[in-house]
C-alpha cells in the first residue's frame, strides 16, 4: 500500500471512530476546505519575506505545518467522497496548465494567460 493510501485510510477511519461522516457531504467538506484554507492563510498574514523565513526555522513552523495538514485532509476527504484520483486530476491539470502557459510565451512571466 502507498503512503497516499495509507493516509487516506488513517484520516477515513479518524472520521468514522468519531461517527462524522453524516457530517461530511462534499458541500460541508469543501467549506471546511476553505475555513482551513484561510487559517493557513492567517500564518502569514501582515508578515515580511523575512518574518516568515523567521518563523519558519522557529517553534511556530509547526502551526503553519498544522494548517498545512488540515488543508490536506480536507482535501483528501473530498476526494474521497467524490471519488477523485488526486494523483489524475493532478496530472491532467498540468497538461491543460502546459497548453495555456507554453514557456515560450510566458517564461518568467506573472501574467494570466488571457492578458
Amino acid at each position: 500500500m502507498d503512503r497516499y493510501e495509507e493516509i487516506r485510510k488513517s484520516i477515513i477511519s479518524f472520521r468514522d471512530e468519531r461517527d462524522w461522516k453524516q457530517f461530511h457531504n462534499p458541500k460541508d467538506i469543501a467549506i471546511s476546505l476553505n475555513i482551513e484554507a484561510g487559517e493557513l492563510l492567517e500564518c502569514f498574514q501582515w508578515k515580511s519575506n523575512h518574518d516568515i523565513e523567521e518563523i519558519l526555522k522557529s517553534s511556530k513552523r509547526e502551526s503553519i505545518e498544522d494548517e498545512i495538514a488540515d488543508v490536506a485532509n480536507y482535501l483528501i476527504l473530498l476526494c474521497n467522497e467524490l471519488d477523485v484520483d488526486l494523483f489524475d486530476a493532478m496530472e491532467r491539470k498540468i497538461e491543460k496548465n502546459k497548453a495555456k502557459y507554453p514557456v515560450d510565451k510566458f517564461k518568467g512571466s506573472s501574467k494570466k494567460y488571457n492578458e
